[in-house]
């Protein structure tokens, strides 16, 4: 994931380049004023912010989180067990066990996608 985030990284800086070095096709628009810098930084913190979203559903798919629910032999399922046998056989509500398998079946809340973007957004853009 991270990247991907480095390859669109390049590519922006690359675009963002060729769009200032062609000032006389940027000269009159919302472009001007603004540095190669300030243009990419933003870019990447969008794309930061989609990753970060986007990424969810793939990683807790892949460890075992599903939609139909926790896979058999998954990290899901080792996770599962050990928070059963810590809590006498079952899984507390609310733990981290119970709140990925949630996430995984029924997906992110908008306010959780929000959070988790903006989240993202900014720590991709400290990176540039």
């Amino acid at each position: 994931m991270e990247a991907i985030l480095a390859s669109s990284v390049t590519k922006i800086i690359s675009a963002v380049s060729v769009a200032a070095s062609a000032s006389a096709a940027v000269s009159g628009s919302t472009l001007t004023g603004l540095s190669c810098v300030s243009v990419a930084k933003a870019a990447v913190a969008v794309i930061g912010g989609a990753v970060a979203v986007g990424s969810v559903p793939v990683v807790l798919s892949a460890m075992g989180f599903t939609g139909t629910g926790i896979a058999a032999s998954s990290l899901a399922a080792k996770m599962m067990s050990t928070a059963a046998i810590a809590n006498g056989g079952g899984v507390a509500a609310g733990s981290l066990v119970a709140t990925l398998q949630s996430v995984g079946a029924a997906g992110l809340s908008l306010s959780s996608k929000v959070v988790l973007g903006s989240t993202g957004s900014a720590l991709a853009s400290l990176m540039l």
